[in-house]
């Protein structure tokens, strides 16, 4: 018996509905020698930052180690 032909109305699944462990993986080994070496941002700069969107005097964004 044949397949039935998708319908006009079945999206396509996209780039993020088709799992990719090797790259997760990887990404969150690349996160985690960031966090070990230092090269993060703490929460209240980027909060900081945040809060100054739309105001008369806008922050630039904070940078490693703020």
């Amino acid at each position: 018996m044949a397949h039935p032909a998708p319908h006009d109305d079945e999206e396509e699944p996209g780039i993020f509905d088709i799992p990719d462990d090797a790259a997760d993986e990887a990404a969150t080994l690349r996160g985690l020698a960031d966090a070990e070496a230092g090269r993060v941002v703490s929460h209240e700069a980027v909060k900081r930052w945040l809060l100054s969107w739309g105001t008369d005097n806008p922050l630039p964004p904070p940078k490693c180690g703020e």
